[in-house]
């Protein structure tokens, strides 16, 4: 392990090539939905696997499945958040399948989420799905306005994650849809939403509130002792490419620096996240809790290469349904997202880091 100077911004780099390419292949025995497999669906390049972040003051080790095991050992986690968060659960699925096997243990009250006992390890591995982080309806209906109830936690993460020694926070791209906001149980306003001669709130007030009480929660419990870490947003990289406007991601290899533009809906949510972080983090200190950021928006920004665009279908639906250039493959880009999770876990335990 390299180090340059006396401290590394993990979080500030470049990707450079890297041939020898991924942890895992799409065949790996682990937890890869459909629309992440890419190679699954006739995806022809294979560059986009090829590649590591490189931070600007030192080099990022590889990822040691071993040694994430036994950091964890006797612990739980809990990825907290959307699609997104479920994406990196199964990147660390199957960065952990070569060294240990998982048992799935559903939830019988959550449905929607998911979890996976390593028994050797004695460590328990969670998705607990929402995707406000705040209680929310008409999420699952035709209803064009979603009502978000901005001082209440969802209860279906927010009662099973008090038990759990890390918590990964992350929620973003649901606030772009129409949005109905109460407080207190009486509407206040909304964001984008159809009804006329009512106060609107703009979406940023709304994330910035949403972030205030999940991380309220973890600060005001007397029964969570764990770490909260917030992985930032992850842009998107919709391209117009044609008269009616179809967004894809075509492009095989990353961005360089000059050509990065700036998604300024995606930097005001990152702003407000890190805003809200450190206000909880300074706030934490205080009563002995443990807040840390993950901090990947940055250096997401120059992989279009790495979504499924059309290769999360069949041939036959491929260009009938959406094309995904938000969700990364599998393998792909984002299990650089657990190389610095690792990181951020052995700093937390006093281990040499980078």
């Amino acid at each position: 392990m390299r180090r340059v100077g006396n401290k590394c911004n993990m979080f500030s780099g470049k990707w450079v090539p890297y041939p020898k390419g991924p942890y895992y292949t799409n065949n790996t025995r682990c937890y890869i939905t459909d629309g992440q497999n890419c190679m699954k669906f006739g995806r022809p390049d294979t560059e986009f696997m090829k590649w590591r972040w490189r931070p600007d003051d030192c080099e990022l080790p590889l990822f040691d499945a071993a040694q994430f095991m036994e950091l964890v050992r006797g612990k739980s986690m809990a990825f907290v958040g959307d699609s997104v968060a479920r994406n990196q659960a199964q990147s660390l699925l199957c960065l952990l399948a070569n060294v240990a096997t998982a048992v799935e243990k559903p939830y019988a009250k959550y449905p929607k989420s998911r979890r996976w006992f390593y028994p050797e390890y004695n460590f328990t591995l969670a998705l607990l799905m929402t995707t406000h982080l705040v209680k929310a309806l008409g999420v699952s209906s035709s209803s064009m306005n979603l009502e978000l109830y901005l001082d209440e936690v969802d209860e279906e993460w927010a009662s099973p994650v008090e038990d759990f020694d890390y918590v990964l926070i992350s929620s973003g791209h649901w606030f772009s849809r129409p949005l109905m906001y109460y407080e207190k149980g009486k509407f206040i306003g909304c964001n984008t939403c159809s009804e006329e001669a009512v106060r609107v709130q703009g979406k940023y007030l709304g994330y910035r509130k949403v972030f205030r009480t999940a991380f309220r929660m973890f600060l005001d419990s007397q029964k969570f002792k764990g770490t909260v870490i917030l992985r930032t947003i992850t842009p998107t990289h919709f391209e117009k490419e044609d008269s009616e406007g179809r967004g894809n991601c075509v492009r095989t290899r990353p961005y360089r620096r000059d050509e990065v533009k700036l998604d300024w809906n995606i930097w005001q949510y990152y702003l407000i996240q890190v805003e809200e972080f450190w206000a909880a983090k300074r706030e934490a200190e205080k009563i002995g809790k443990k807040f840390e950021l993950l901090d990947i928006t940055e250096a997401m920004s120059p992989r279009p290469d790495g979504h499924p665009n059309h290769y999360g279908h069949v041939l036959e639906e491929r260009f009938m349904l959406y094309s995904d250039c938000l969700h990364w493959c599998l393998p792909g880009p984002i299990d650089m997202w657990n190389e610095l999770l690792i990181q951020i876990m052995m700093r937390k335990e006093g281990q040499d880091v980078i």
